[in-house]
């Protein structure tokens, strides 16, 4: 049965979109990981990397044909997160708009709790 309770992490429609299509070109592809690890100048980092297995404590978040998990540690400092995906002249990349977090590196990098 599914859970009907609103996922912990969000997805939006063109971060959905950018999961899909890379997950698209590679059948292997079970997950976007999301991990926050120790690191950077603030004390904390983001972790993106495609996984072909998803762990049964995963949070897995699925919209659209994109699929993202998250561990049970990561998602501690994660939650009420949105992820997104910007498109800019200067480059693209995954963003999170994360309400725990108090501060971040200068370079946006790395972020504090």
């Amino acid at each position: 049965m599914r859970s009907t309770r609103e996922p912990a992490v969000s997805l939006t429609e063109s971060a959905a979109r950018r999961i899909a299509h890379l997950m698209s070109k590679d059948a292997a592809k079970a997950a976007l990981r999301v991990q926050v690890k120790g690191g950077g100048c603030s004390g904390f980092q983001y972790s993106f990397e495609f996984d072909d297995k998803i762990a049964k404590d995963d949070e897995v978040i699925e919209q659209n044909g994109a699929k993202v998990a998250i561990d049970p540690l990561s998602l501690m400092y994660l939650a009420g997160s949105r992820i997104d995906f910007e498109e800019k002249m200067i480059g693209s990349q995954f963003t999170i708009g994360n309400p725990n977090a108090t501060s971040s590196c200068s370079c946006g990098a790395s972020f504090a709790i």
